[in-house]
C-alpha cells in the first residue's frame, strides 16, 4: 500500500440553480467572503453582457469594491498581466465569468496572488469548471497547469442553457473522454507503477457513463438536461481534486486533441476533439464500447470525422503520431514511441474517421 501522504482539496460549496447570479453577494458572505475584500472579475466580452455585468452590478450595490476585466484569449501573457493588474488592485476575491478563458485566467491569476477563485460558468463546455488546473497558451507545452481548486462554483441553470448548443455539447465530449482516460491511468499504474485512486477513478467514469446514459436529454437543450451535464462536468472535476492530478480526466484523448492543437489550431472545440479521440483510444484498447460512443456522438451533434471535425484525415494522422510526445512522462495506450504512421492510417480508416 501506498502510504505517502496525500492531500485533497475540494470546493468548499456548489451552488447550481436558476436565476442565481444577482445572489452572488449573499453566498460570498455566507462564506465568510464579505465586502471587506476586493472582488476581480474576468469574463469575455460577450460573456460580460451575458453575465458578468449582472454579477458586478449586484456586488458593487452590496458595497464591494469591484474591478472587471474582459479578456480575449487564455495566453500566458494574459494571465501574467491580469494576475499582476489583480495584485496591484489588493484582489482577494477571484470570479471567472464566462467559458474556459475567463475561468482559466481568472483560476491562474488567484493561484499566483493566493486568492479565493469562484466559479462561474455561462456554458457547460469542460470539467475545468471544477478543476484545479488551467489550460493556458504560450507555455512550454499545450497541456494545463496546476492553479487552484475553486473554493466555490456557482452555476445558474438559465444561463447556461441559453448557451450556444456547440459549446455544451463539447461539454459532454470532454466527459466522454474519461472513458479512455481512466483506461490509460489504471494501464500507466500497472505497467509503471504510478499512483492509481479507484474512487477517484470511479468518480470519473461516473461522470462519463451519467451523460452518455441522459445524452438526449442534453441535447434537447432542456434545463433538466442542462444540469445534468453541469453536475457531471463538476463531478469530473471533483475526481481530479481527489486524485491530485488530472489523471482521471485526462489520457490518450487529451494527448491527442493537445496535438490537434499545434497542428491545426482554432479548428474545433477541445471536447470535440477529445470525443474523436475517444473513438480512436477506446478502439485501441480493443473496447467495442467505440461503436456505442460513436452512434451517441453523432446523435447529438458531435463530429465523428475528421471533415465534420473540420481537419484533414492527414492532419489526424500527424496529430496521431506526435500525440505520445506531448506529455513523456504521461504513459497511455500510446505507450512510448507512439503509433507507426501505417497504424495510425489503418485506425482511422477502421474507425470511420476518415
Amino acid at each position: 500500500m501506498n502510504r505517502k501522504i496525500h492531500e485533497i482539496t475540494l470546493p468548499l460549496k456548489v451552488i447550481i440553480g436558476s436565476g442565481i447570479l444577482d445572489k452572488i453577494p449573499e453566498y460570498l458572505e455566507a462564506m465568510k467572503l464579505t465586502n471587506n475584500y476586493p472582488v476581480g472579475i474576468v469574463s469575455g466580452p460577450k460573456t460580460y453582457e451575458v453575465a458578468g455585468k449582472l454579477v458586478e452590478k449586484a456586488l458593487d450595490e452590496e458595497g464591494y469594491s469591484v474591478y472587471s476585466w474582459k479578456i480575449t484569449s487564455a495566453h500566458v501573457e494574459t494571465a501574467e498581466k491580469i494576475a499582476s493588474e489583480t495584485k496591484s488592485k489588493e484582489v482577494v476575491i477571484y470570479l471567472g465569468v464566462g467559458g474556459g478563458k475567463s475561468i482559466d485566467i481568472a483560476k491562474y491569476s488567484a493561484h499566483v496572488n493566493n486568492g479565493y477563485f469562484i466559479s462561474v460558468p455561462t456554458a457547460a463546455s469542460h470539467d475545468g469548471i471544477a478543476s484545479p488546473f488551467a489550460s493556458l497558451k504560450g507555455t512550454e507545452k499545450p497541456t494545463s497547469v496546476r492553479a487552484v481548486t475553486p473554493y466555490a462554483i456557482i452555476a445558474d441553470i438559465d444561463v447556461i442553457t441559453r448557451a450556444p448548443p456547440r459549446l455544451n455539447r463539447a461539454g459532454v465530449g470532454d466527459l466522454i473522454g474519461k472513458l479512455t482516460a481512466v483506461k490509460d491511468w489504471e494501464l500507466a499504474h500497472r505497467l509503471k507503477g504510478e499512483y492509481y485512486g479507484e474512487y477517484a477513478a470511479q468518480l470519473a467514469l461516473l461522470s462519463a457513463k451519467h451523460v452518455l446514459r441522459y445524452h438526449e436529454l442534453i441535447a434537447s437543450g432542456n434545463p433538466d438536461g442542462i444540469r445534468v451535464l453541469v453536475e457531471a462536468l463538476i463531478s469530473s472535476g471533483v475526481a481530479m481534486c481527489i486524485a491530485g492530478s488530472s489523471r482521471p480526466a485526462s489520457g490518450s484523448e487529451h494527448l491527442f486533441s493537445h496535438a490537434l492543437d499545434l497542428i491545426a489550431p482554432g479548428k474545433a472545440l477541445h471536447g470535440e476533439q477529445v470525443a474523436l479521440g475517444t473513438i480512436m483510444m477506446l478502439y485501441l484498447y480493443g473496447d467495442p464500447a467505440w461503436r456505442k460512443v460513436k452512434r451517441i456522438m453523432k446523435k447529438i451533434g458531435l463530429p465523428t470525422t475528421a471533415k465534420e471535425l473540420g481537419v484533414s484525415a492527414e492532419t489526424i494522422v500527424k496529430a496521431l503520431l506526435i500525440a505520445h510526445k506531448i506529455r513523456p512522462e504521461r504513459y497511455t495506450i500510446l505507450g512510448e514511441n507512439g503509433l507507426t504512421e501505417e497504424a495510425a492510417w489503418r485506425l482511422i480508416r477502421e474507425t470511420g474517421i476518415a
